[in-house]
């Protein structure tokens, strides 16, 4: 199908400021649209109030308003502009949530313009909790049991019917804005009447705890012949309680079995059908009960998102490039992949590597805020690396964070059993130290066991850390005679000349020479 000709402007919705909780991945995926509309001879409107970013550059838009994004200032623009369509999928929750009033208030009729990238029936399935339920159970998944409430009495005899812990779910926020946990009835009142004011529609949801189960993601792009194709597969590696914005995450998935991989597939493939995203990316979540292998659609954006832009990065497949094409009428066989140019980007990528992303928080600057993680996402950015395998990949992307102590420490360490009983306690609460812990515990000789019981993490990655430990002692045994099998052994995990020179007691200058004598190097 080619391009549809009938659009000749369109108006792009930004995500306004970068605020916690959502940041540059929308500037990210905002600016490659704005490229693709201009290559395509759109005529390219933006509205971002973000004069910081590069979107708002003048060389990217025909027209640049740095105005606030709110559906009274919009309507003045398409007033004036008069734009043939509006995409509003690239502009996370912000961008969404305008385009949702805009339509509300019949502005879009009245200046008969068209939403491209989703139409507002899709957003409505894929963001309203109760709507997306049904979803759900029509494509043959299943949703954690809830209750939707509108005041706090509704949800005080909800939690009789739910029990506690649950989940309180706002709908129509982002970034996990006013979720969290609730252990109690005193949580309750604090969380869902937060959640209450902070949802547009005053809805909140209320659901079984899942807490401790296995979380994972898929990204999913569709057109309008109805190609679907899995981009990319997520993993976390927090079990679910922890907003993946603010859990180390891999990609794709580690600890998935093909049986299971194929069952996510199947059922997100059938949401993304069923929701009707027929233009552009969408993310699907799934938990996974460890125990019983029972999964469960946690949500989805029908829009780019934050791991859109992971996603993106990690595969070399541009998703927001692609989006903004599909919007504009192209299906996926017609448009090349970016990498191959070769193979059409209906053709699902393949990763031999392995990506981690590693979340960099700020908490100095906020000496008031409380570092433990919940679903409310606290991090304000991150660091991505690539590796031929998991330690590789997540040792270069802590030591990407360029904070102190971002790396790993393998000092010998001997703790009493009274300590080290202190030490698992600790790892029971996820807090931005907790993969430290979980490692200096392991080096202290706590068992994976023990640490999987404490923190619910999957064995399989607990078993990586011990090798990693494992690596770093081999090193220390050969500390008086660096070879190149130990020097080559250690970098294949990620080790730093850093991290091997405090091993053996020696300065990172001197294991540098010794590398490059050795003839090792990238």
């Amino acid at each position: 199908m080619p391009r549809r000709t009938d659009l000749n402007s369109v108006l792009v919705i930004g995500s306004g400021p970068i605020v916690i909780g959502q940041a540059a991945e929308f500037d990210y995926s905002g600016t490659q649209a704005l490229r693709v509309l201009k290559e395509e001879g759109v005529r390219v409107i933006l509205v971002n109030s973000n004069p910081a970013t590069i979107m708002t550059d003048p060389e990217f838009a025909d027209a640049t308003y740095i105005e606030p994004i709110t559906p009274e200032v919009i309507e003045k623009i398409i007033e004036k502009e008069k734009p043939d369509a509006i995409l509003p999928t690239l502009g996370g929750q912000t961008a969404l949530n305008a385009a949702i009033s805009l339509d509300e208030r019949g502005v879009l009729a009245k200046y008969n313009v068209e939403l491209i990238g989703a139409n507002i029936e899709a957003i409505n399935l894929g963001e309203d909790r109760e709507a997306f339920k049904g979803v759900v159970e029509r494509a043959g998944g299943e949703s954690a049991r809830s209750v939707i409430v509108h005041s706090m009495p509704e949800a005080l005899e909800a939690a009789k019917e739910l029990g506690y812990p649950m989940v309180v779910r706002p709908s129509f926020t982002m970034g996990g804005l006013g979720s969290g946990m609730a252990y109690n009835e005193e949580d309750l009142y604090r969380i869902a009447g937060a959640g209450i004011q902070y949802s547009p529609t005053s809805e909140v949801l209320l659901e079984e705890s899942i807490l401790g189960w296995k979380e994972y993601e898929l990204e999913m792009m569709r057109d309008t012949n109805d190609n679907v194709v899995v981009v990319c597969s997520i993993e976390n590696f927090d079990p679910v309680g922890v907003h993946t914005g603010d859990s180390i995450t891999v990609a794709p998935a580690l600890t998935l079995t093909d049986r299971e991989f194929q069952k996510l597939r199947d059922i997100a493939i059938n949401v993304i059908r069923e929701v009707g995203v027929d233009t552009g990316g969408c993310n699907i979540q799934f938990a996974i009960d460890p125990k019983t292998g029972r999964i469960i659609v946690i949500e989805m954006n029908p829009r780019v998102s934050r791991s859109s832009a992971l996603a993106s990065k990690a595969t070399g497949f541009p998703i927001a490039k692609i989006a903004t094409k599909l919007s504009l009428g192209y299906t996926l066989d017609e448009i090349p992949n970016d990498i191959t140019q070769k193979t059409p980007a209906s053709f699902e990528p393949t990763l031999d590597y392995v990506v981690v992303k590693v979340p960099r928080f700020a908490f100095e600057k906020f000496p008031a805020a409380d570092p433990t993680l919940t679903t409310t996402m606290k991090s304000v950015g991150e660091a991505m690396a690539l590796g031929r395998n998991f330690t590789e990949a997540l040792q270069k992307a802590m030591r990407s964070l360029e904070q102190k102590g971002a790396s790993f420490s393998f000092k010998p360490l001997t703790l009493s059993e009274a300590e080290l009983a202190e030490l698992i306690e600790k790892t029971k609460v996820p807090t931005t130290q907790r993969i430290y812990q979980v490692q200096q515990a392991l080096l202290a000789g706590a068992t994976v066991e023990q640490l999987h019981e404490a923190t619910k993490i999957d064995p399989w990655f607990l078993d990586q850390l011990v090798l990693l430990n494992e690596v770093a002692g081999v090193v220390h045994a050969k500390r008086d005679n660096l070879d190149p099998e130990t020097l080559k052994l250690a970098k294949r995990h990620g080790f730093s000349d850093a991290q091997i020179a405090e091993i053996i007691g020696s300065s990172e200058d001197v294991v540098r020479g010794v590398r490059h004598a050795l003839g090792i190097r990238p």
